[in-house]
């Protein structure tokens, strides 16, 4: 990451809420193909989250604790702040000396950028102006949010704009959290209604919803130059598992989520 941070452009896109099984399925099933392209091998690499709800999950992500590989460690990673006698730093990560490492990418000339989905990133109060506060530029609109059937297209657009608008000579992170994946989302699976609800089926459409968008803001990250992507849900939830639904509790559909890492290479 030592190479990679200073000459690319960075992505994090968190599809909040997303099962692990539900992606890794739909993978291999064939309905996800934009992503599944673009995923080594096809496939999602199982992984433990480092929160069980989105606040505690990026807080997390944002100090360099990425969703962490569901095998017996230790696992170096990606980006650390400095800290003595961590066994996960390695000499291939990127060490940062600020708090975060949004802060740390900016120290290092990038312009970061949030692109808000759930709640806790719409600045309509003190606490969901914590996390987009961590970035040099923030974007909520209610379009993005867990209520609208359009909110990734909305997304996208915006950050097809932020990319256009800034200097080519100017690195990006751009952070973006999904929120189609989270409730309500069963106005994703035709058919289904408000009074039926959500289910896994209709989370499964909603992921669905995403991949067929996924390429527009794939193809606006890389239009640049080489762009790091890290794909990944910050937490799972339950419809029903061992009686449990939701999340912010210890269940395995909670913790166990899917998680990527890859390059998009540049278009010219």
């Amino acid at each position: 990451m030592n190479e990679v941070v200073g000459r690319d452009d960075l992505l994090l896109l968190t599809l909040d809420t997303l099962r692990y099984d539900v992606a890794v399925e739909l993978a291999a099933a064939g309905r996800l193909p934009h992503l599944a392209r673009h995923l080594p091998g096809g496939n999602w690499e199982r992984r433990h989250a480092p929160g069980n709800f989105t606040y505690a999950s990026h807080q997390a992500i944002f100090a360099g604790f990425l969703p962490t590989p569901a095998s017996p460690g230790p696992h170096p990673r990606l980006f650390a702040a400095r800290f003595a006698g961590s066994e996960t730093t390695a000499g291939r990560t990127f060490v940062f000396d600020t708090p975060d490492l949004v802060s740390g990418l900016a120290a290092r000339g990038y312009r970061t950028v949030c692109i808000g989905g759930v709640g806790f990133f719409n600045k309509q109060g003190a606490l969901g102006d914590v996390l987009p506060g961590l970035f040099q530029e923030s974007h909520w609109e209610p379009e993005f949010s867990v209520a609208s059937p359009t909110s990734f297209e909305a997304q996208v657009a915006r950050a097809e704009r932020t990319v256009a608008e800034l200097p080519p000579e100017r690195k990006l992170f751009l952070f973006l959290n999904v929120s189609a994946l989270h409730q309500p989302n069963w106005f994703h699976l035709p058919g289904a209604t408000a009074e039926t609800g959500d289910s896994r089926a209709t989370h499964a459409a909603a992921l669905e919803y995403v991949d067929r968008h996924v390429g527009r803001l794939f193809a606006a990250m890389r239009s640049r130059r080489r762009c790091f992507a890290i794909v990944c849900s910050d937490h799972g939830t339950a419809y029903g598992d061992d009686g449990y639904t939701g999340h912010r509790l210890g269940h395995d559909s909670v913790w166990t989520v899917p998680y990527r890492h890859f390059f998009l290479e540049p278009t010219a």
